[in-house]
C-alpha cells in the first residue's frame, strides 16, 4: 500500500513495515506525542501482507513491527482492542523489530499506536487499525446460578460449551472469568473437570454483599483456533447468613440468622447403614410435596427397608434425594434416635417453618453422624467441605501470576537483552 508523504519540517523519517499473517483493512490517522507537540508521521509507507480484498487478518498469525533504514528505531508500540485488551509484545534490544507475544483476539478491531525516533532523537508517532477475522469455533459459558438472592454459601459455577484440559488453556479461560463482590473478599475459581469451575469465597459470602460475574473471554483464543464467545453476565444479592447445624449425636438442630440461635429443634437423622453424610451443604431448592420411594436409593420393592412415602416441605439439599423434611410418622424419635434412611426428619410444623425460612445457598451442617463425608463435587455443592489452600490448588492460575497494575502495564514492551 502506498501513502504520500506530508510535507513535513523533519528532513528524515523511520519506515515501518507492519506485517500480519493476513491483511488490515485499514491504517491511518496520525496521533499526538508525549515529547512533542507536531510529532512527524513515522511511515511514509506501511506494507501489509495483504490478504484478497474484502478479508480481514487471521487472528492466529502475529503482529510484528519492523523499522526500516539505519537511522530509526521503535520506542513504543501498543496495540489495543475494542473490548480495552492489550496486545503483548516484545521489542528487540535494538528497536528494529515490535513482534507480539500474546493471541489476538478474533472478530474484533485494533488500533496500533507505534511511536519511534531518528538519529537524531526527533519523536515520530503512527497509528494503524486493522480487524481480525471471526472464529469458527466458539467457547461459550453459562454462568449460574440464575440472577437472585442467595444464602452465604452458594457458589457461582461456570459452565462451558466444550472440554479445556490443559493448564495454558484453562488460565486462559480462568483469567477472562471476572467475579467482584461489594464489601471485596478473596475467592478462587476451581476446576470441577473439563467442562464445569466453581467459584467460591475463603469464607462464606459477607451477609448483604452484592455480586457480579461476567466474562471477557469473548473474543480471545484459548486453544488451536478455539476462541471465547460471548456470555451473559450474572447479579447475585447476598441474604442473611442462615446457617442450620444438626448434630446427629444430639438429635437436635440449631438454626441460626447473622451468627444468633433463631429455633433448636429435636430431629432424626440417618440409622445405621444410611447414615446422613457428615459435612457442609447447600440448600439446593425447595419444594413442597416430593414422594420418596425406597427405590430411589436401591432399596427393592418388599424388601424390610422398602418405603413409598408421600413428604412435604422438602427441603432439597443433595441431588440423590437428601432433604430435611416433614416426617409425622417418627415424630416419637426426633430428639431421642436416627430412624431415617439418610434424610434430616422434623414434624410438620418445624419443617414448615424450616421451608419459609431457608433459601437457596444458605448451609446445612451436618456433625456427628456416622456417614461418610460430604462429596465436594457431584452431589450438590460440598465445594466448603476443601480447606482454603485444597481450593486454591484447583485453579489454574498460580500465586504471583494474578493481574497486577493496570492492563496497559501489563502489556507494554518489555525490551530483550
Amino acid at each position: 500500500m502506498n501513502v504520500t508523504p506530508r510535507k513535513r519540517t523533519v528532513a528524515s523519517c523511520t519506515v515501518l513495515a507492519l506485517a500480519l499473517g493476513a491483511g488490515t483493512t485499514a491504517c491511518g490517522g496520525q496521533d499526538s506525542h508525549p515529547l512533542s507537540a507536531r510529532p512527524y508521521d513515522a511511515a511514509r509507507q506501511v506494507a501489509f501482507n495483504a490478504p484478497p480484498s474484502g478479508t480481514k487478518a487471521d487472528p492466529d498469525k502475529p503482529l510484528v513491527v519492523t523499522a526500516k533504514g539505519k537511522d530509526g528505531r521503535i520506542t513504543d508500540v501498543t496495540a489495543v482492542d475494542t473490548a480495552g485488551r492489550y496486545l503483548a509484545g516484545e521489542l528487540s534490544a535494538n528497536g528494529a523489530r515490535w513482534r507480539s507475544t500474546g493471541p489476538l483476539a478474533a472478530g474484533t478491531r485494533y488500533t496500533v499506536r507505534v511511536s519511534t525516533e531518528n538519529g537524531g532523537g526527533a519523536p515520530g508517532v503512527r497509528t494503524l487499525t486493522f480487524e481480525t477475522a471471526s472464529p469458527k469455533r466458539l467457547l461459550g459459558v453459562e454462568l449460574g446460578p440464575k440472577t437472585g438472592t442467595y444464602g452465604v454459601g452458594q457458589p457461582i459455577t461456570a459452565e462451558l460449551s466444550r472440554p479445556v484440559a490443559t493448564k495454558a488453556d484453562r488460565a486462559a479461560v480462568e483469567r477472562s472469568l471476572k467475579v467482584t463482590s461489594t464489601p471485596e473478599v478473596e475467592g478462587a475459581w476451581h476446576w470441577v473437570d473439563d467442562k464445569k469451575l466453581h467459584y467460591r469465597p475463603k469464607q462464606y459470602w459477607p451477609a448483604g454483599a452484592s455480586v457480579e460475574v461476567h466474562s471477557t473471554l469473548d473474543g480471545v483464543k484459548v486453544g488451536d483456533r478455539l476462541y471465547g464467545g460471548p456470555t451473559k453476565p450474572l447479579e447475585l444479592t447476598i441474604g442473611d447468613r442462615v446457617e442450620a447445624i444438626t448434630d446427629a449425636s444430639t438429635h437436635q438442630m440449631t438454626v441460626k440468622r447473622n451468627g444468633e440461635v433463631i429455633k433448636t429443634m429435636p430431629v432424626t437423622t440417618g440409622k445405621p447403614g444410611f447414615s446422613t453424610r457428615n459435612g457442609v451443604k447447600v440448600v439446593l431448592g425447595k419444594e413442597y410435596f416430593v414422594r420418596m420411594r425406597g427405590t430411589s436409593i436401591g432399596i427393592p420393592v418388599g424388601s424390610a427397608e422398602s418405603y413409598d412415602l408421600p413428604v412435604y416441605y422438602a427441603t432439597r439439599v443433595t441431588w440423590s434425594g437428601e432433604y430435611v423434611h416433614a416426617a409425622p410418622w417418627s415424630v416419637g424419635s426426633q430428639g431421642y434416635a436416627n430412624v431415617s434412611h439418610g434424610c434430616t426428619g422434623m414434624s410438620t410444623g418445624n419443617a414448615a417453618w424450616f421451608f419459609k425460612t431457608v433459601r437457596e445457598g444458605d448451609i446445612v451442617k451436618v456433625v456427628n453422624s456416622l456417614g461418610a463425608r460430604m462429596d465436594p463435587f457431584g452431589n450438590g455443592f460440598g465445594d466448603w467441605n476443601l480447606e482454603w489452600d485444597e481450593w486454591r490448588s484447583g485453579s489454574a492460575l498460580l500465586e504471583g501470576t494474578r493481574d497486577g497494575g493496570s492492563a496497559a502495564d501489563g502489556a507494554r514492551l518489555r525490551p530483550r537483552v
